[in-house]
């Protein structure tokens, strides 16, 4: 196949029609892994999707920012291939292979024609098993990585993000970036990437999903081949993330003509029963869309934003309802004035029967829409595996949002918008704000 086809081929697989239902095999390895399975044999295409538990949060004391800078390091060269080499030889197979890291985990993501399958696991062995960490590859990327870090101490919404961050978890790896810092980064050197790598792709936190052409035998062989060989055992998982911030506000000069703020407060995780409840109130109060209560209140009525949004983030260990807006320096009081105001409101009022089967129509509605191709079904179905999901979540998620009622919501509401808790970290020149800290 030439390269031109093959890349024709990768493209239309990414494109595949909406499936009526995913049929999940759960298929365990003689190397004792499991793995989740979609076969998908009318395109000659497998995606796989792996992640390892921990990710950023399990650098080293002192190594902030290691495991980021490594990860961006494993396609610099592996075995006996140098950057340049394994580049090209990734796209003589018109495989893609990305690594990726977050705070909870790092994701490895192969695309893989079936042709050409048995080369890009090889490949894919090699950047997992031995990757080179060459000092001219790491110093490179590192380059990257510092530019990165420069340029986040001049954007408004990294500031606030990284100060609410530092703010309400302290010490917590959650409560700083997992690029570290260029105290931090400037020193690394490759020995550091052996050592990072070490701490977090081990045998004991890998969660697999593949969807495409490749039947449960084939997995069962590639899997084994590609992983039999990493460290059994990684660094500990972090402790619980505690929660520091009371309700207030704090402020962040900067220079802008629009000031930005974070603001949130303790949340609650997917395996809380009223998650559901939680998700569906938060799509009412500041989910996506122009219908959300705060989009209406903020923009459309008062003209004070162009955008304002909230979100629960679910991570391993913290949980928080988030959001955040943007607006003009003499407007940006009156906005946290408003979101303040509303959480108030839901204490009082609650909401209508109209917002809720508005917000449940539409999150029904767009859930089939996310399964639009093997490596969107494939990062799903890992995602499931961390969260403790079962395959049948796929078949029963709509129906727990359409289970919500309107006393669910009360119940939510009196749990998780709390206006005292309710902290507003603001960067930029706002007119008449104070600190609350």
């Amino acid at each position: 196949m030439s390269r031109i086809l093959a890349s024709l081929a990768l493209l239309l697989s990414l494109a595949l029609p909406l499936r009526a239902e995913i049929d999940i095999q759960r298929i365990t390895t003689p190397g004792g892994f499991s793995a989740w399975l979609v076969e998908e044999h009318s395109i000659p295409f497998t995606a796989l999707e792996i992640r390892f538990r921990g990710g950023a949060s399990l650098d080293a004391p002192g190594k902030r920012g290691a495991i980021n800078l490594m990860t961006a390091t494993l396609e610099e060269g592996a075995g006996d291939l140098d950057a340049r080499a394994f580049a090209e030889a990734r796209d003589s197979l018109a495989a893609e292979l990305h690594f990726d890291v977050g705070p909870d985990a790092l994701s490895v993501s192969a695309r893989m024609l079936t042709e050409n399958r048995a080369e890009a696991a090889a490949l894919l062995r090699l950047a997992l098993n031995e990757p080179r960490f060459d000092a001219d590859a790491v110093e490179r990327v590192k380059g990257q990585v510092l530019s990165i870090i420069r340029s986040d101490q001049k954007d408004p919404d990294k500031i606030a993000y990284q100060t609410f961050s530092r703010l309400a978890y302290g010490d917590h790896p959650y409560g700083s970036s997992i690029n570290g810092t260029i105290e931090s980064v400037s020193p690394l050197t490759p020995d550091d990437m052996r050592e990072a790598k070490d701490r977090v792709i081990a045998r004991d936190r890998v969660y697999i999903a593949a969807v495409g052409d490749i039947t449960p035998e084939e997995l069962r062989e590639l899997i084994d081949d590609l992983l039999a060989d990493l460290p059994a055992k990684g660094a500990p998982m972090p402790p619980d993330a505690p929660w520091l911030l009371d309700g207030g506000q704090t402020l962040v000069p900067f220079p802008t003509p629009q000031s930005v703020a974070v603001f949130g407060e303790p949340g609650i995780g997917m395996d809380d029963p009223d998650f559901f409840a939680a998700y569906v109130l938060n799509e009412i109060v500041g989910g996506s869309g122009l219908q959300s209560r705060l989009m209406r209140e903020l923009r459309e009525k008062r003209g004070l934003t162009y955008g304002v949004y909230t979100y629960l983030l679910d991570r391993d260990h913290a949980d928080a309802l988030m959001g955040q807006v943007a607006s003009a320096n003499d407007r940006m009081a009156k906005a946290i004035e408003v979101i303040r105001g509303e959480w108030e409101r839901l204490q009082r009022e609650g909401v209508t029967d109209e917002e809720l089967e508005r917000a449940r129509k539409y999150m029904t509605g767009a859930y089939p829409l996310r399964f639009d191709g093997n490596g969107p079904i494939a990062n799903i179905l890992v995602g499931m595996q961390m969260n403790g999901m079962p395959p049948e979540y796929i078949n029963t998620r709509n129906a727990k949002i359409e289970a919500v009622t309107q006393e669910d919501i009360r119940r939510v509401i009196k749990r998780l918008y709390r206006p005292e808790k309710l902290h507003f970290v603001v960067v930029g020149q706002p007119e008449g704000l104070e600190a609350q800290d």
